[in-house]
């Protein structure tokens, strides 16, 4: 199990944040992701066998997102 975190551009609402993490809860190999509007940043736990970090972090920014920067532990 690893943990992803990614930091975006400024969110602005509150269904952003339903709709990240929404996506992200339907992807293969999530345990679960978090977003955390005032911080603009998204926690996600996620099995590396089934999926990957850039996979993630590729659907983050599919759905419209700016991605700032992330890290992987």
């Amino acid at each position: 199990m690893k943990t992803l975190e990614i930091k975006l551009n400024t969110l602005t609402c509150p269904s952003c944040v339903r709709k990240i993490e929404n996506t992200l809860n339907k992807e293969n190999g999530v345990e679960s992701a978090k977003v955390y509007f005032n911080l603009s940043k998204v926690k996600t736990d996620f099995n590396e066998e089934v999926t990957s970090d850039e996979t993630l972090v590729n659907i983050v920014q599919k759905l419209g997102f700016e991605v700032i920067e992330y890290d992987v532990y």
